[in-house]
């Protein structure tokens, strides 16, 4: 007889999961892969007329061994013209010891907060601890978990929001500075705003570097978030040269991340990352070393992360009797 599977709409795991639980998730996955105990496939990017799908998955030992497989889709267009988000998506989570399917959870929920849990993770090891201003750079739902990701591990009081939508901006500004209680605020510069940043998130879909040298001083942490493929670019191959730069995983990086336009180039080579985030997780390497130093963290989402949260959903949903379960034959 088929098992028992669990579906998980985006509403069950908002309520099943606060953002701890992915901050804690995510940094176990990572040490597990700085351990050599992960098992992680490249990505499969799937191209379809006016948008394209990516394939993310990976293997951990969660207990028992998780597999997770993760397709989402992008399609640009889509709230222009068919009123659908622009990204859409579901994950599959099986038991890797006997290839039972256990869960089709909802994608869109844990990739956001799963994404804004790798920024907390690799804050509290390349952000200085006392940091109190950043920049948000992308002014989507994105930008909002950044926030409250760097909110989690710094006490950032005062913030700067960017996009080059200004009203969007402003939107964001107002309802952030409502939400959390700081000083939010849209500048008329990026650049006048990024100088007075401790801590720089960004997280647009920009295909031109915005980032360089001349907008970042001294001991400032960057989250280079939005390059997550190919044709993707925000931070500028000088200025990835000029930092210490951290990977999620650095052969993903070298092929989608800022790091794979720095490599192109020919500002940086692979042996110039000082280390991938499992890493510093595990004691490995050190984070950050001085308070002037520049740090980039070149986050391009992995697998890993999506199994560790998805498994915890899973777990929580079993545990207390959430989302709607179902038999396959």
């Amino acid at each position: 007889m088929a098992n028992e599977i669990i579906l998980l709409s985006r509403s069950d795991i908002e309520t099943l999961m606060p953002f701890g639980d992915y901050v804690e998730a995510v940094a176990n996955a990572f040490r597990l892969q700085a351990e050599g105990q992960a098992t992680t496939p490249a990505p499969l990017h799937i191209p379809a007329e006016g948008g394209g799908f990516h394939v993310k998955s990976a293997s951990l030992p969660l207990g028992r061994r998780y597999v997770a497989i993760k397709t989402n889709a992008n399609f640009p267009q889509n709230r222009r013209l068919r009123d659908l988000p622009t990204i859409q998506g579901a994950i599959l989570l099986f038991d890797a010891e006997d290839g039972r399917p256990l869960a089709f959870l909802d994608s869109i929920e844990i990739t956001i907060k799963r994404t804004g849990a790798a920024t907390a993770v690799a804050a509290r090891y390349l952000a200085r601890p006392d940091s109190r201003t950043a920049t948000i750079c992308g002014c989507g739902e994105q930008g909002r978990i950044q926030l409250a990701a760097l909110r989690h591990v710094l006490d950032i009081r005062r913030v700067f929001a960017w996009d080059r939508d200004a009203a969007a901006a402003a939107g964001f500004a107002d309802a952030m500075s409502k939400r959390h209680g700081i000083d939010v605020e849209a500048p008329a510069s990026l650049r006048a705003a990024t100088l007075e940043s401790d801590v720089i998130v960004a997280c647009t879909p920009s295909r031109q570097p915005y980032l360089g040298p001349g907008d970042v001083r001294a001991g400032t942490f960057i989250a280079a978030v939005g390059a997550d493929n190919p044709d993707k670019s925000e931070v500028h191959p000088d200025l990835m040269a000029r930092a210490t730069v951290v990977t999620d995983i650095l052969a993903q990086c070298a092929t989608m991340g800022d790091l794979h336009h720095a490599i192109a180039a020919g500002r940086m080579t692979l042996e110039a990352v000082h280390a991938e985030l499992g890493d510093l997780v595990a004691g490995r390497r050190v984070g950050r070393s001085r308070a002037d130093e520049i740090t980039i963290f070149d986050s391009s989402g992995t697998g890993i992360q999506d199994v560790a949260a998805a498994a915890r959903a899973f777990e929580l949903a079993h545990e207390r009797g959430v989302g709607t379960r179902f038999r396959l034959g």
